[in-house]
């Protein structure tokens, strides 16, 4: 009764652990896919309103939530005092900074920075088209993300189980 009991646990926690893996991908696409909506939301505040970057951040902060607030007013705040010497140096350190915690992948984290080369420093109508072309790589991004995701969950998940049937042969 015992090593049906154990192996019952050993099954359940195998797949737990599968599941929390599949779950896990899906949070990080979900990451992606609200950075992706929060960069929308910045070209079209600068396209509709040609207001200067530290309120478009602020006005774009309203609109979203945690960490991502705090990243976008503290880059305006930054921006408003001047503490750094460029706006690519300042959006680097601010992305590092307050985005850590979301655990980008770092080819995920070099595309974030990619937008403080450009964005302190072209006219409207080319930050516009290159604000475009930014989102479109985003974009790509997020649908090799989506077409790995499904894969991977299937993976994940069966060796989630095939796991626990592997150590429940192995002990019992």
């Amino acid at each position: 009764m015992q090593r049906v009991i154990g192996a019952a646990l050993i099954l359940a926690a195998t797949g737990g652990a599968g599941y929390v893996y599949c779950r896990e991908l899906k949070q990080y696409l979900d990451r992606m896919l609200y950075l992706r909506y929060i960069m929308s939301l910045i070209r079209g505040e600068i396209a509709y309103t040609h207001a200067p970057l530290p309120e478009v951040f602020a006005g774009v902060a309203a609109r979203v939530k945690e960490p991502y607030r705090t990243w976008l007013k503290s880059t305006a705040s930054e921006m408003k005092t001047r503490q750094e010497s460029g706006f690519a140096r300042m959006w680097n350190r601010s992305v590092d900074k307050y985005l850590k915690p979301l655990g980008l992948k770092q080819e995920h984290s070099i595309l974030l920075k990619e937008p403080g080369t450009f964005l302190g420093s072209l006219e409207k109508d080319t930050l516009d088209h290159t604000l475009q072309m930014y989102l479109n790589r985003m974009d790509l991004e997020t649908e090799k993300l989506r077409e790995g995701l499904a894969a991977k969950t299937k993976i994940g998940g069966c060796l989630g189980v095939m796991s626990g049937i592997f150590l429940i042969v192995i002990l019992l």
